[in-house]
């Protein structure tokens, strides 16, 4: 891939990654061919932001980790409600974190 492209991926999406990763990202983007180029731009990649919200509002029912496909946390979550709230209130903090980690994984999988 390009600088250019590069520069231009990582202004758009280093946002969605965590940021200790940032300059492997850069290195396995240079190393990626044409053909997983197109691929790789067109993903789309889950915000921080709306896990934050998806975790604030609906965050006893799992359904922070029903997006990021950890369902079952997820239906162990809805079942004991949270564990009473606490089990919500660390994912509050910690889905973040776990979002930037998903989409890191999903970008590994194209190499």
């Amino acid at each position: 891939m390009e600088k250019e492209k590069i520069d231009q991926f990582m202004m758009a999406n280093a946002k969605f990654f965590p940021p200790m990763m940032v300059g492997q990202i850069k290195d396995k983007l240079a190393t990626l061919g044409e053909d997983k180029e197109t691929m790789l731009m067109s993903t789309d990649w889950k915000n921080p932001t709306v896990g934050f919200l998806f975790a604030f509002f609906l965050g006893g029912f799992g359904a922070d980790r029903f997006w990021l496909g950890d369902t079952g946390l997820a239906v162990v979550k809805l079942i004991t409600c949270g564990a009473g709230g606490i089990w919500s209130l660390i994912d509050l903090f910690t889905v973040g974190k776990r979002t930037r980690e998903y989409n890191y994984k999903k970008f590994m999988t194209y190499f």
